[in-house]
Protein backbone atom coordinates (compact mmCIF):
# COMPACT_ATOMS: atom_id res chain seq x y z
CA UNK A 1 0.00 0.00 0.00
CA UNK A 2 1.63 3.44 -1.22
CA UNK A 3 2.36 5.80 1.53
CA UNK A 4 -0.12 9.16 1.52
CA UNK A 5 2.03 12.08 1.01
CA UNK A 6 1.66 15.85 1.65
CA UNK A 7 0.46 17.72 -1.31
CA UNK A 8 3.32 19.14 -3.70
CA UNK A 9 3.47 23.29 -4.07
CA UNK A 10 2.12 22.64 -7.31
CA UNK A 11 -0.57 20.80 -6.13
CA UNK A 12 -1.54 23.88 -3.70
CA UNK A 13 -1.06 26.26 -6.37
CA UNK A 14 -3.64 24.69 -8.20
CA UNK A 15 -5.80 24.36 -5.46
CA UNK A 16 -5.68 27.93 -4.16
CA UNK A 17 -4.94 30.10 -7.27
CA UNK A 18 -6.28 33.45 -6.18
CA UNK A 19 -7.23 35.20 -3.67
CA UNK A 20 -10.71 34.98 -4.42
CA UNK A 21 -10.58 30.88 -4.08
CA UNK A 22 -9.00 31.52 -1.01
CA UNK A 23 -12.19 33.54 0.39
CA UNK A 24 -14.75 31.13 -1.48
CA UNK A 25 -13.19 28.36 0.33
CA UNK A 26 -13.51 29.59 3.72
CA UNK A 27 -17.32 30.53 2.72
CA UNK A 28 -17.98 26.99 1.68
CA UNK A 29 -16.08 25.07 4.43
CA UNK A 30 -17.98 26.88 7.37
CA UNK A 31 -21.31 28.22 6.07
CA UNK A 32 -21.92 25.70 2.98
CA UNK A 33 -23.71 26.46 0.03
CA UNK A 34 -27.05 27.79 1.78
CA UNK A 35 -28.35 28.73 5.52
CA UNK A 36 -30.67 30.39 7.30
CA UNK A 37 -30.16 33.60 7.37
CA UNK A 38 -29.66 35.22 10.85
CA UNK A 39 -31.55 38.32 9.55
CA UNK A 40 -34.70 37.26 7.58
CA UNK A 41 -34.39 33.49 8.73
CA UNK A 42 -34.62 32.62 4.91
CA UNK A 43 -32.47 29.99 3.81
CA UNK A 44 -30.29 32.22 1.20
CA UNK A 45 -28.23 31.94 -0.74
CA UNK A 46 -24.65 34.13 -0.14
CA UNK A 47 -23.07 36.44 -3.21
CA UNK A 48 -19.54 37.76 -2.73
CA UNK A 49 -19.69 41.51 -2.36
CA UNK A 50 -17.11 43.28 -4.59
CA UNK A 51 -14.61 45.01 -2.62
CA UNK A 52 -14.81 43.22 0.76
CA UNK A 53 -13.91 39.76 2.28
CA UNK A 54 -17.56 38.79 2.83
CA UNK A 55 -20.62 37.28 1.48
CA UNK A 56 -24.70 38.87 1.78
CA UNK A 57 -27.99 37.19 1.53
CA UNK A 58 -29.80 36.82 -1.62
CA UNK A 59 -33.18 38.14 -0.19
CA UNK A 60 -32.40 40.80 2.79
CA UNK A 61 -28.55 41.77 1.94
CA UNK A 62 -27.39 40.65 5.16
CA UNK A 63 -23.37 40.25 4.91
CA UNK A 64 -21.24 37.58 6.83
CA UNK A 65 -17.66 37.54 6.96
CA UNK A 66 -15.86 33.87 6.28
CA UNK A 67 -12.80 35.58 7.90
CA UNK A 68 -14.30 36.01 11.87
CA UNK A 69 -12.98 33.97 13.79
CA UNK A 70 -10.35 33.18 12.56
CA UNK A 71 -6.78 34.13 12.59
CA UNK A 72 -7.16 35.46 9.24
CA UNK A 73 -9.54 38.34 11.01
CA UNK A 74 -8.76 41.83 11.07
CA UNK A 75 -5.39 41.23 8.71
CA UNK A 76 -4.65 43.29 5.64
CA UNK A 77 -2.22 40.41 4.60
CA UNK A 78 -3.88 38.15 1.52
CA UNK A 79 -5.83 35.16 2.25
CA UNK A 80 -3.20 33.48 -0.14
CA UNK A 81 -0.25 34.46 1.70
CA UNK A 82 -1.86 33.14 5.11
CA UNK A 83 -2.82 29.84 3.33
CA UNK A 84 0.65 29.62 1.59
CA UNK A 85 2.50 29.87 5.24
CA UNK A 86 0.37 26.79 6.69
CA UNK A 87 0.74 25.18 3.81
CA UNK A 88 4.56 25.47 4.19
CA UNK A 89 3.80 24.46 8.36
CA UNK A 90 2.15 21.18 7.19
CA UNK A 91 5.02 20.26 4.29
CA UNK A 92 8.04 20.68 6.77
CA UNK A 93 9.33 18.30 9.43
CA UNK A 94 11.50 20.45 11.26
CA UNK A 95 9.26 23.93 11.29
CA UNK A 96 8.77 27.40 9.81
CA UNK A 97 10.82 30.33 10.82
CA UNK A 98 9.81 33.72 10.98
CA UNK A 99 12.58 34.84 8.54
CA UNK A 100 11.47 32.50 6.41
CA UNK A 101 8.00 33.79 6.04
CA UNK A 102 9.31 37.03 5.37
CA UNK A 103 11.74 36.04 2.28
CA UNK A 104 8.96 33.99 1.24
CA UNK A 105 6.40 36.96 1.21
CA UNK A 106 7.74 40.27 1.16
CA UNK A 107 6.61 41.05 4.25
CA UNK A 108 7.89 42.31 7.42
CA UNK A 109 9.51 40.42 10.04
CA UNK A 110 7.27 41.58 12.55
CA UNK A 111 4.19 40.83 10.29
CA UNK A 112 5.69 37.13 9.58
CA UNK A 113 6.46 36.05 13.01
CA UNK A 114 2.45 37.48 14.25
CA UNK A 115 1.83 34.87 11.30
CA UNK A 116 3.73 32.09 12.38
CA UNK A 117 2.39 32.83 16.53
CA UNK A 118 -1.17 32.85 15.05
CA UNK A 119 -0.84 29.28 13.08
CA UNK A 120 0.64 27.77 16.41
CA UNK A 121 -1.82 28.71 18.20
CA UNK A 122 -4.33 27.27 15.93
CA UNK A 123 -2.66 24.19 15.12
CA UNK A 124 -2.93 23.65 19.44
CA UNK A 125 -6.30 24.32 19.20
CA UNK A 126 -7.47 22.07 15.93
CA UNK A 127 -5.11 19.35 17.98
CA UNK A 128 -6.28 19.74 21.18
CA UNK A 129 -5.10 18.09 24.35
CA UNK A 130 -7.58 15.00 24.76
CA UNK A 131 -5.89 12.64 27.73
CA UNK A 132 -4.29 10.06 26.66
CA UNK A 133 -4.10 6.15 27.67
CA UNK A 134 -6.35 4.31 29.45
CA UNK A 135 -7.13 0.80 30.66
CA UNK A 136 -5.04 -2.29 29.39
CA UNK A 137 -6.89 -3.64 26.28
CA UNK A 138 -8.54 -0.49 25.57
CA UNK A 139 -5.80 2.25 24.73
CA UNK A 140 -1.78 1.69 24.63
CA UNK A 141 0.56 2.49 27.29
CA UNK A 142 1.97 5.79 28.29
CA UNK A 143 5.54 6.96 28.20
CA UNK A 144 6.16 10.35 30.03
CA UNK A 145 9.56 11.72 30.19
CA UNK A 146 10.90 15.11 30.75
CA UNK A 147 13.10 17.12 28.23
CA UNK A 148 15.20 20.34 28.68
CA UNK A 149 15.39 22.92 25.91
CA UNK A 150 17.62 25.53 25.71
CA UNK A 151 21.40 26.70 25.75
CA UNK A 152 24.11 25.29 28.13
CA UNK A 153 24.19 26.58 31.02
CA UNK A 154 26.70 25.98 33.85
CA UNK A 155 25.06 27.28 36.81
CA UNK A 156 21.71 27.00 38.56
CA UNK A 157 19.33 29.42 38.73
CA UNK A 158 17.03 31.26 36.04
CA UNK A 159 18.82 31.14 33.25
CA UNK A 160 18.64 26.87 33.00
CA UNK A 161 17.37 25.29 30.36
CA UNK A 162 13.24 25.12 29.84
CA UNK A 163 11.83 21.49 31.15
CA UNK A 164 9.35 19.90 28.86
CA UNK A 165 7.14 17.30 30.27
CA UNK A 166 6.05 14.68 26.91
CA UNK A 167 3.44 11.99 27.70
CA UNK A 168 2.48 9.88 24.12
CA UNK A 169 0.29 7.05 23.97
CA UNK A 170 1.73 3.87 22.49
CA UNK A 171 0.68 4.02 18.65
CA UNK A 172 -1.16 6.93 19.22
CA UNK A 173 -0.71 10.69 20.41
CA UNK A 174 1.39 12.65 22.06
CA UNK A 175 0.94 15.53 24.47
CA UNK A 176 3.67 18.42 25.41
CA UNK A 177 3.29 20.64 28.13
CA UNK A 178 6.39 23.04 29.60
CA UNK A 179 6.86 22.52 33.37
CA UNK A 180 8.75 25.93 34.60
CA UNK A 181 7.62 24.12 37.84
CA UNK A 182 9.51 20.76 38.38
CA UNK A 183 8.52 19.38 41.62
CA UNK A 184 6.99 16.30 42.02
CA UNK A 185 3.30 17.66 43.05
CA UNK A 186 3.13 19.80 40.21
CA UNK A 187 4.33 17.08 37.46
CA UNK A 188 2.19 14.62 38.89
CA UNK A 189 -0.43 17.12 38.68
CA UNK A 190 0.01 17.32 34.73
CA UNK A 191 0.26 13.57 34.62
CA UNK A 192 -3.26 13.46 36.42
CA UNK A 193 -4.33 16.11 33.78
CA UNK A 194 -3.19 14.81 31.05
CA UNK A 195 -3.25 10.66 31.44
CA UNK A 196 -6.44 8.75 31.56
CA UNK A 197 -7.20 6.84 34.79
CA UNK A 198 -5.68 2.58 35.04
CA UNK A 199 -3.02 3.79 32.52
CA UNK A 200 -0.04 2.15 32.01
CA UNK A 201 3.11 3.76 32.45
CA UNK A 202 6.53 3.73 31.46
CA UNK A 203 9.43 6.38 33.00
CA UNK A 204 13.04 6.30 33.72
CA UNK A 205 14.01 6.31 37.11
CA UNK A 206 14.05 10.21 37.23
CA UNK A 207 12.85 11.18 40.89
CA UNK A 208 10.29 13.45 39.80
CA UNK A 209 8.17 10.28 38.49
CA UNK A 210 8.89 8.70 42.22
CA UNK A 211 4.75 9.46 42.79
CA UNK A 212 3.58 8.00 40.10
CA UNK A 213 1.97 5.23 41.78
CA UNK A 214 -0.94 7.08 43.55
CA UNK A 215 -3.58 4.56 43.63
CA UNK A 216 -6.42 7.16 43.26
CA UNK A 217 -5.82 7.25 39.74
CA UNK A 218 -4.89 3.53 39.72
CA UNK A 219 -1.58 3.65 37.31
CA UNK A 220 0.63 0.96 36.84
CA UNK A 221 4.17 2.27 36.63
CA UNK A 222 7.04 0.81 35.26
CA UNK A 223 10.69 2.13 35.27
CA UNK A 224 13.92 1.91 32.96
CA UNK A 225 17.19 2.49 34.59
CA UNK A 226 19.21 4.47 31.71
CA UNK A 227 21.81 5.69 34.30
CA UNK A 228 22.79 1.97 33.95
CA UNK A 229 22.92 1.63 30.10
CA UNK A 230 19.47 -0.26 30.70
CA UNK A 231 17.38 0.44 27.00
CA UNK A 232 14.56 -1.67 26.72
CA UNK A 233 13.19 -4.28 29.31
CA UNK A 234 10.30 -6.03 27.98
CA UNK A 235 7.78 -3.44 27.03
CA UNK A 236 9.21 -1.17 29.79
CA UNK A 237 10.97 1.35 27.45
CA UNK A 238 10.71 5.39 26.64
CA UNK A 239 11.92 4.59 23.03
CA UNK A 240 8.83 6.47 21.61
CA UNK A 241 8.91 9.62 23.27
CA UNK A 242 12.46 10.17 23.06
CA UNK A 243 11.91 9.67 19.34
CA UNK A 244 9.41 13.00 19.70
CA UNK A 245 11.91 14.56 21.59
CA UNK A 246 14.64 14.08 18.97
CA UNK A 247 12.54 15.89 16.50
CA UNK A 248 11.58 18.62 18.52
CA UNK A 249 15.04 19.38 19.19
CA UNK A 250 16.04 19.61 15.79
CA UNK A 251 13.84 21.59 14.99
CA UNK A 252 13.84 23.72 18.18
CA UNK A 253 17.98 23.85 17.69
CA UNK A 254 18.04 23.69 13.92
CA UNK A 255 15.09 26.01 12.70
CA UNK A 256 14.36 28.27 15.89
CA UNK A 257 17.87 29.11 17.24
CA UNK A 258 15.88 30.25 20.58
CA UNK A 259 12.49 30.27 22.15
CA UNK A 260 10.99 31.87 24.64
CA UNK A 261 9.10 30.86 28.09
CA UNK A 262 6.60 32.76 26.74
CA UNK A 263 5.54 31.38 23.82
CA UNK A 264 7.43 27.77 24.32
CA UNK A 265 3.88 26.12 24.70
CA UNK A 266 3.03 26.91 20.70
CA UNK A 267 6.17 25.74 19.51
CA UNK A 268 5.19 22.16 21.02
CA UNK A 269 1.35 22.43 20.02
CA UNK A 270 3.15 23.08 16.54
CA UNK A 271 5.66 19.78 16.92
CA UNK A 272 2.34 17.66 18.49
CA UNK A 273 -0.03 18.27 15.30
CA UNK A 274 2.58 17.14 13.45
CA UNK A 275 3.51 14.11 15.46
CA UNK A 276 -0.21 13.33 15.88
CA UNK A 277 -0.95 13.69 12.15
CA UNK A 278 2.07 11.93 10.51
CA UNK A 279 0.01 9.05 9.16
CA UNK A 280 -2.17 11.50 7.24
CA UNK A 281 0.10 13.64 5.97
CA UNK A 282 -1.97 14.12 3.13
CA UNK A 283 -4.65 16.03 5.39
CA UNK A 284 -2.74 18.51 7.98
CA UNK A 285 -3.66 21.17 5.43
CA UNK A 286 -7.02 20.16 5.10
CA UNK A 287 -7.81 19.43 8.76
CA UNK A 288 -6.31 23.16 8.75
CA UNK A 289 -8.42 24.80 6.78
CA UNK A 290 -11.71 22.72 7.18
CA UNK A 291 -11.28 23.66 11.29
CA UNK A 292 -12.65 26.90 11.75
CA UNK A 293 -15.38 27.61 13.95
CA UNK A 294 -18.33 28.97 12.58
CA UNK A 295 -19.49 32.37 13.93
Amino acid sequence: MTKPKPPTFSEFGKRFPTEEACLEHLMRTRWGQKHPCVKCGREAKYYRVKGRRSYECEFCGHQVYPTAGTPFENTRTPLKSWFLVMFMFCTSRNGVSAKEVQRTLGVTYKTAWRMCNLIRQYMGYVDGDGPVGGPDGDRGAVEIDEAFLGGYDPRPGPGDKKAVLGMVERGGEVVAVYAPDRRSAAVMKTIRWNVAPCSTIYTDEAGVFGGIGFTDMRYTHSTINHAKKEWVRGDTHTNTIESFWANLKRGINGTYIHVSSQHLQKYLWEFEYRHNMRHSPHLMLDTLLLAFPRP
